[in-house]
């Protein structure tokens, strides 16, 4: 069954740390360059003044500025993003208004969730009905919501997280999966190495996973996602990989050839694609500044685990087709990619300083024919 996907090995680096020693010590001046610089690789450049991103059959237009908030409006960072059947767009953000709707094009549509009581927007994912799961990981909790924004369902104790690596939810959960029969799949994540598998009214049904770095072991869970054949897709982030498994949580294959990957998102039909959002080295301060090729990025990959595109091989930036810390991705049905970053909170952790300004933190990017 699984003959289709395939795998290999790339080295690992250490997981995410605060700002310490030398990149506390970089200077404002080199930071600042990282963020103007705007060199564009030749297989990433512009068009009539636009930026392409990608190759062959997978080329993306950058939209810059895409999504008009109303003023007074700030994501302080965009944690995640999910897509509807109509094509609207949910921004799961830190920001005062927590989930604000856009249309495709970008206009403003809406914004709820300020009274939910929220305490970390994490992980955002749309079901086949159009409902939503919103995953709040410090908050120990997922809430499936109308369109509108009303809760529906809640699983976990909200406030009340498991004991640490104790196997039993939650204990920072990341990310909601649906399954095509409406199975509830959620990985948790930052201090549990573990999936949980639900029915669709909540019940816990089992659990899977354990700290570690071979099959079916995890080094933070950071993102899941299933295809309309029942895979589960799991983002082992600090393994550097994309594990595989079926619906009772058996190991079936793993994706290398990527640079911790936080964002996930896995197209429907018969031969889906996985897009994935790679925050890239933690040394961007020091080490690899300026280095090419290692992310932050965003990766297309088969079913079979074949690297098809990378968007953006520029290091980390702001300039239109650079990254700063790609951590949710979906995709709607004209094949256009968005990608929610945690720009915010991720520069100082690289930088040992705070932005002088608020960081872009979603960008979309239009699939070219």
């Amino acid at each position: 069954m699984f003959a289709r996907l395939a795998c290999a090995a790339v080295a690992g680096t250490a997981p995410l740390a605060g700002p310490a020693g030398p990149k506390a010590r970089w200077s404002a001046a080199a930071a600042a360059a990282v963020l103007t610089a705007g060199d564009v690789p030749a297989e990433e450049g512009r068009t009539r003044g636009e930026v392409i991103l990608g190759e062959g059959s997978h080329r993306y237009r950058v939209m810059e500025g895409w999504g008009h908030l109303p003023p007074g409006y700030s994501y302080r960072d965009a944690t995640s993003v999910c897509v509807d059947s109509k094509d609207n767009v949910y921004v799961f953000n830190r920001g005062a208004h927590p989930v604000i709707v856009f249309d495709r094009h970008g206009t403003f549509l809406r914004s709820w969730g300020e009274d939910v009581g929220f305490v970390n927007a994490h992980g955002a994912a749309v079901g086949p009905d159009d409902m939503l799961y919103l995953t709040d990981d410090f908050g120990a909790a997922v809430r499936k919501f109308t369109p509108q924004g009303k809760v529906v369902l809640t699983i976990g104790t909200p406030g009340t997280p498991a004991p640490r690596f104790s196997g039993r939810p939650f204990n920072r959960c990341t990310h909601t999966a649906l399954s095509p029969q409406g199975d509830i799949y959620v990985s948790d994540g930052y201090q549990n190495a573990r999936v949980h598998k639900y029915a669709p009214d909540g019940r816990l049904l089992f659990s899977w996973g354990e700290p570690g770095t071979g099959p079916g072991q995890f080094n933070l869970v950071h993102n899941i996602a299933c295809d309309d054949a029942g895979w589960v897709y799991v983002a082992d982030r600090e393994n550097h990989r994309v594990q595989v498994f079926d619906g009772q949580g058996r190991y079936q294959a793993e994706w290398h050839n990527m640079l911790r990957p936080c964002g996930l998102f896995v197209t429907r039909g018969r031969s889906p694609v996985a897009v994935i959002g790679e925050l890239g080295p933690e040394t961007v301060a020091t080490l690899t500044h300026e280095v090419p090729n290692l992310g932050p990025r965003v990766s297309l990959m088969s079913a079979q685990g074949e690297v098809l595109a990378r968007l953006g091989t520029q290091p980390i930036g702001e300039a239109p087709g650079r990254f700063i810390a790609p951590h949710g991705v979906a995709v709607d049905s004209h094949g256009d990619i968005y990608v929610a970053e945690v720009s915010n909170t991720y520069w100082p952790m690289l930088f040992g300083r705070k932005p002088q300004h608020e960081l872009r933190s979603l960008q979309k990017l239009a699939k070219l024919d």
